[in-house]
């Protein structure tokens, strides 16, 4: 029996009972659905031997390949399984500490968000430092054999359920760019971490505000060494890229479904234009895996090959797309707001305006595209 059989028939004895209610849920715009029953999934997969299937089998991983990654991928969203609460985790730490981390890092981390029982999110963005992440502020010193860390993060994914945090900061007095930065692994159960979700247009607020005074962690909690914090940082950019636009396809798939169903459902489907669109969004669809595949022909330390840099400018647009579609499907109804909850399409609708935002903006993308992938030179200030 193949691994997407075995997985296929493991989701059909687990994804129910008490998981039932979860189905489908947790995708984008939806993220704070159910954050206790999917912290529960994530240890049910744990316990199932299905997180990590593509690490190494030293690290407890079953050394899956490209195609059985897809595979299971495909089977996870077929069942609707929920938005992944330990994603980050499982994509972006663990690959960035198998790489690059040390034994200690390893032994201490890995097999905790293996099991399901450790959750992490992402201390990158800060209030002048989005789409420009080199302009970091967030200091971190080492004082008696630890590091203080003073600063603020904002749109930080599900902190207010994590309990850790990967923070790049400043460790070099004087520093400017991508010099004397730290990557720096610190828990987030303590007095100097202060966390404060942002509530959006959709109604959730899965995004947080997380400020930092005299926050502690370890010498041992520093990912490589003082001053190529950036490096790592972009290493798990690279992974982000990578393993884990997988699963961000099989929801997308999943909210096409739910669309196209609902088209059927209320006669959308005969109009030809919105016909034409879901078509459109289906190839779109079809593209991006395709490219996917390019994108993780990338080396394991979390390189890129330069045509992985039009991934996320990609799919923001074509979800926001999807978001647009979704609301004329809709027709009238996009309007309403039915025994005071927002329809799964109209949630998805909102957040969407926030993908070709987030993560760093469309144009944001065109300079890295222009810069990196297509190697032009950047044109001086004040230049006409």
């Amino acid at each position: 029996m193949s691994s997407r059989e075995a997985f296929s028939n493991w989701l059909s004895e687990n994804l129910n009972g008490e998981f039932e209610k979860i189905r489908w849920r947790g995708g984008p715009g939806d993220e704070d659905a159910f954050p206790e029953l999917r912290q529960a999934w994530e240890a049910k997969l744990g316990e199932g031997g299905w997180i990590g299937a593509a690490w190494p089998k030293s690290f407890g991983g079953r050394e899956a390949d490209l195609m059985e990654l897809v595979g299971l991928n495909e089977e996870y969203a077929i069942h609707g399984g929920p938005g992944r609460a330990g994603h980050i985790g499982e994509t972006l730490v663990a690959p960035t500490l198998i790489a690059y981390g040390t034994k200690w890092q390893q032994e201490t981390f890995l097999e905790d968000i293996r099991l399901g029982r450790v959750f992490w999110c992402q201390g990158y963005s800060e209030p002048n430092a989005g789409s420009d992440l080199s302009n970091i502020k967030t200091k971190a010193v080492q004082l008696d054999g630890k590091w203080v860390i003073n600063g603020q993060k904002i749109w930080t994914s599900l902190a207010h359920e994590a309990d850790w945090v990967f923070v790049v900061a400043r460790a070099v007095e004087g520093s400017k760019g991508r010099d004397g930065l730290v990557f720096l692994l610190v828990p987030l159960d303590q007095p100097g971490v202060d966390i404060r979700p942002i509530r959006q247009i959709s109604g959730s607020a899965e995004f947080n505000e997380v400020y930092f005074t005299d926050a502690i962690t370890t010498e041992e909690c520093l990912v490589g060494e003082v001053g190529n914090g950036w490096d790592i940082a972009m290493a798990l950019l690279g992974f982000e890229r990578g393993t884990s636009t997988l699963g961000q396809q099989m929801l997308f798939r999943n909210e096409l479904d739910e669309l196209i169903r609902r088209a059927k459902q209320n006669n959308a489907w005969e109009n030809p234009f919105i016909k034409k669109r879901i078509a459109k969004a289906h190839a779109g669809l079809k593209i991006m895996r395709f490219s996917a595949f390019r994108t993780l022909q990338g080396g394991e330390d979390g390189t890129l090959r330069p045509e992985a840099l039009i991934s996320k400018i990609y799919w923001a647009t074509w979800h926001r797309d999807l978001g647009d579609l979704a609301m004329d499907v809709l027709g009238y109804d996009a309007d309403l707001i039915i025994d005071g909850e927002l329809d799964r399409l109209q949630k998805m609708y909102l957040f969407s305006r926030a993908d070709t935002i987030y993560a760093g903006t469309n144009e944001i993308q065109k300079n890295i595209i222009s810069e990196r992938a297509l190697s032009m030179p950047r044109e001086p200030r004040g230049a006409k």
